[in-house]
């Protein structure tokens, strides 16, 4: 803890040049006194630090001195400020260890690239979650990271979409993933590998119960696997639809990602009206329906029959409760 700390002193040093006794003590929530033992045992062991008297002074590093403990080059510390991600650091409790981290890499810069280091994580922020929806709370999330790290089972009760709601899972977590603003926690079962949200977690209890990670897993493969097979088992038909030219112009605002996607994929051209005549991919028709029915008479259904029978069910239930 100690050794900790002291390293921490010099980099507080090297990184912002001159700092009170007092400035030290806030910055690592120890005491005075403790600063001053540390401050004495780093000019014992030969690192050059010593006192400014005065109303403005502090302790302050040789000139010229820098420490190269980081192991860092200059442009690797700088384009790790790049990564920027302080909320889910917080969210698998890791704060304490992220502010460790960017002090060490301000202390891999000299003074000129620190300032852009500076600049670029004040000019540059990662908001993960979707407009109009909040993060998720997930309170068990610490836990789970606790329990990848260590390669550790943990149990859960986990709330599910089909019957039985509430299920009991003993997992092994090899991996948190977060996608637009939700956590994601892939562990393997006796079942095999499976996909859990986090965030639908009720119950958790770490365990003792270590279990081995297999070497050749790779999680950013594994989620992109599982990205590709949950995209086909989620569409299972396609319907053909004609988006009128001004709605083609507003998809972007509308996020309307099937709707540019099928464009994009296919290179469909404008017929003489502006219009665009594509085919989308579908869960069902029921699905399909209150998706497309928020366009209105801007996009027309082709094909298939029954999808264009619910819009028209639809259609007439919303005008028999707005007419009476």
């Amino acid at each position: 803890m100690r050794s900790s700390r002291l390293l921490s002193i010099l980099l507080l040093l090297q990184t912002r040049r001159q700092l009170t006794a007092r400035e030290l003590a806030e910055e690592l929530e120890v005491s005075l006194r403790t600063i001053y033992r540390d401050v004495e045992a780093l000019a014992a062991a030969g690192v050059p630090v010593y006192a400014d008297q005065g109303r403005a002074g502090g302790y302050r590093l040789v000139d010229g001195y820098r420490t190269k403990l980081t192991g860092l080059t200059e442009g690797e510390a700088a384009a790790l400020f790049m990564v920027g991600m302080p909320g889910p650091a917080a969210a698998l409790g890791l704060t304490e260890q992220t502010s460790a981290a960017e002090l060490k890499l301000l202390a891999a810069l000299g003074p000129d690239q620190r300032d852009r280091a500076g600049r670029l994580k004040n000019r540059f922020h990662l908001d993960m979650p979707a407009w109009y929806r909040e993060a998720e709370d997930s309170p068990h999330l610490a836990a789970i990271a606790e329990a990848v790290l260590h390669d550790r089972r943990i149990k859960v009760l986990y709330r599910r979409w089909e019957a039985p709601r509430e299920v009991e899972r003993t997992l092994e977590p090899y991996g948190l993933v977060l996608k637009n603003g939700s956590w994601y926690v892939v562990a393997a079962t006796p079942g095999g590998l499976r996909t859990y949200r986090v965030s639908n977690i009720l119950e958790l209890t770490p365990t003792d119960d270590e279990f081995t990670r297999p070497a050749e897993f790779d999680l950013g493969r594994h989620w992109q696997d599982h990205l590709d097979q949950f995209e086909q088992r989620r569409f299972t038909s396609e319907a053909v639809v004609r988006i009128s030219a001004p709605l083609v112009t507003r998809l972007s605002d509308l996020s309307s990602t099937l709707l540019l996607r099928a464009i994009a994929d296919t290179g469909a051209e404008p017929d003489e009206d502006g219009s665009i005549t594509v085919a989308v991919p579908i869960e069902s028709i029921g699905n399909a329906a209150t998706q497309l029915v928020r366009y209105g008479d801007r996009l027309e259904v082709l094909d298939p029959p029954e999808l264009r029978a619910e819009l028209s069910r639809l259609a007439r239930s919303l005008i028999a409760l707005y007419e009476s």
